[in-house]
C-alpha cells in the first residue's frame, strides 16, 4: 500500500470564545465604518425642526419646478382673437407640422374625413380634446368662439 501524507488544517480560531469574538467583529466593524463614513460625509448635519430651512415656505421653494411653460402668450384681449392669431399661437405647433396624427394645415385629404363627421364634431373635438390633441389645443385662456374660429380658418386653408 500507498503512505499518503495528510496534512492537518490548522486555523487561527482555537477555542469557542475566540469564535464568538470573530463572529460579533465581523457584523459590528462593517456597521461602524458605514456609520463614519455617513458623519464624515454629512458633516454631522444637524437639522433644526423649528428652523427656517424646514418651514413651509422654504420646503416648497426647494421643491418648485425650475421652469414653467407657456403654451401660448398673446397680446390680444382674450376672447378677440381672430381664427388666424388663434392657429398661429395655439394650433401650429401641431397641426403646422402634423405632430402625434394631428392633420396639417393645408392637407386636403387629412382634413376630409373629419369634415365628413360634421363641422359641428369638429368644433366639438376642438373644445374637449380627442385622442393626444388637449382641450382647446392645451389654452384654457381660449374662449369657446375662438377656438371654432382656429377651426373654420384651418378648414378653410385646407380646401
Amino acid at each position: 500500500m500507498t503512505d499518503v501524507h495528510v496534512e492537518e488544517h490548522s486555523t487561527p480560531i482555537q477555542t469557542p470564545k475566540q469564535l464568538v469574538i470573530v463572529v460579533v467583529l465581523a457584523f459590528l466593524v462593517p456597521i461602524l465604518l458605514i456609520v463614519m463614513i455617513t458623519q464624515m460625509v454629512t458633516g454631522g448635519l444637524k437639522v433644526d425642526v423649528g428652523g427656517h430651512a424646514m418651514s413651509e415656505d422654504a420646503i416648497a421653494q426647494r421643491l418648485k419646478p425650475v421652469g414653467e411653460i407657456a403654451l401660448a402668450e398673446t397680446g390680444s384681449t382674450p376672447g378677440t382673437r381672430s381664427g388666424e392669431e388663434v392657429v398661429k399661437t395655439v394650433c401650429q405647433a401641431c397641426h403646422g407640422a402634423g405632430l402625434i396624427g394631428a392633420p396639417k394645415i393645408g392637407d386636403k385629404a387629412a382634413w376630409q374625413p373629419r369634415l365628413a363627421q360634421g363641422l359641428s364634431a369638429l368644433h366639438t373635438h376642438a373644445l374637449r380634446g380627442i385622442r393626444a390633441m388637449p382641450a382647446k389645443g392645451g389654452n384654457p385662456s381660449l374662449s369657446d368662439a375662438e377656438v371654432n374660429a382656429a377651426v373654420d380658418y384651418m378648414l378653410n386653408q385646407s380646401k
